[in-house]
This record gives structure tokens, sequence and C-alpha cells, in this order.
């Protein structure tokens, strides 16, 4: 089952969903808006190799916004940091963001039970896409689990920030 967005504001409030900072406008009528941060990783490494560490460099968003050229693909986060050990988040677009050419998450919605921090985004632009730090970026959904709960303990746990592949580090 889904949460209604009053029930999130709720689960919010009595702390068993992490939403900060947590603006009550942003709630939707089944989801909460997240925003961007204010800065991108991009990879400096080509190609990616899943065996080798991948290089990046960190580019923070001035005030104009950060171009993000049509093809162009960076590691941005939330300003928020968001989780819960109750429900299940997933992420979604901005239906805006999405209609004007840029992928927000291209294909990792999902986030683990008990993962709580900054989510990063992975944004791929089929339009020249200027991105802005404090914009609505994203909206996260929260569904009711069912069975045993096992929280999440994986190497992206606790995030601050854009964080790049760690697949090396994955047994082949």
């Amino acid at each position: 089952m889904i949460l209604t967005g009053s029930e999130i504001r709720t689960r919010i409030l009595r702390g068993h969903i992490v939403c900060d900072p947590f603006c009550d406008d942003h709630v939707n009528p089944n989801s909460i808006d997240l925003t961007l941060g204010d800065r991108v990783l991009q990879y400096t490494s080509e190609p990616i190799d899943p065996r080798v560490e991948a290089n990046v460099v960190e580019v923070p968003i001035p005030d104009e916004g950060l171009l993000l050229p049509a093809g162009g693909f960076c590691l941005g986060c939330s300003a928020e940091v968001v989780g819960s050990d109750h429900f299940v988040p997933l992420l979604h677009a901005k239906s805006s963001t999405a209609r004007a050419g840029l992928f927000v998450h291209v294909t990792a919605d999902l986030i683990d039970i008990g993962s709580v921090g900054r989510i990063t985004f992975q944004f791929y632009s089929t339009l020249p896409f200027r991105l802005h730090r404090g914009m609505r970026i994203a909206q996260m959904t929260f569904w009711q689990p069912i069975g045993e709960i096992k929280l999440y303990e994986g190497k992206y746990r606790n995030s601050d920030g854009p964080r790049k592949s760690l697949i090396f580090k994955d047994p082949s």
C-alpha cells in the first residue's frame, strides 16, 4: 500500500519517516517533493570499468545554474536527508522535469528500507537542461512492507552527498 500525502506528513512528524529539512508545502497527494542540493559529481574516467574505481570531480552548482548538455550525465543529490526504517521509499521524477527532457533517476528508483541519507540522483539530459540548486527535482513515495523487515546495511548507507558508483566493490 502506498502512503497518502497526509499520512506521509503524519509519519514524518511521528519520526517514522525522516525528511530533514521538512517543508509542509512539498507534500503532494501521495508523495513528497525533494529538492536539488548544491553540487554534482561528474565522471572523469572513461570508459567506466566495473572492476576499477572510477574517478569523479565534484562541481558546485553556481548561482546561475549548471548547464547539463544534451546527452550529458552527472550525479546530484537531494538537499533533504530522507528515508525510513518503517516504509520502503521509491524515487520518481517530477512530471514537469521529465517533460523538459531530464531523467532524474535513470534506473535506480528503489531505496531500501533502513537507508537514510541524501538521495543520489542520476541525471541524464535528452536536451540541454540547466540544473538549479534548491529546485524541486524529484518526488518520493513510501510503501508499507509486508513480512519481516531487515534494514539496509549496504555500501551507500548514510550518504551525505552525491555518491559515485561503488560497483567495483561488488564481488564478480
